[in-house]
């Protein structure tokens, strides 16, 4: 399963994303190319590591659901065209879960 989203320049920093196929929660790619569940752990690719890190994520489809691009910064921190929906990923929802009203 895939998302049409905007393609991203080569040379911007890019993190992968998905959410775990068990737990339906986010998670991200790590540097060294394993799964984290902790957004101050994600790891930055760009150019041909970018792509590769991508079709690695597409190949476990059964760990992980829909892997995609979102633009980071060098240091993985959240940025660009999507910050908002990201950082909404990164840190829950923006409702309280059984609130009563």
């Amino acid at each position: 399963m895939t998302s049409v989203r905007p393609k991203l320049k080569p040379e911007t920093p890019k993190a992968v994303t998905a959410w775990e196929t068990a737990t339906g929660e986010n998670v991200w790619m790590t540097a060294d190319g394993g799964w984290t569940k902790d957004p101050a752990q994600i790891g930055a690719f760009t150019g041909e590591e970018a792509e590769a890190r991508l079709a690695d994520a597409q190949a476990q489809e059964g760990q992980v659901t829909d892997p995609y691009f979102m633009e980071v910064t060098e240091t993985g921190g959240i940025t660009g065209r999507e910050t908002l929906r990201e950082t909404i990923r990164a840190t829950g929802p923006t409702v309280a879960y059984g609130d009563a009203g």
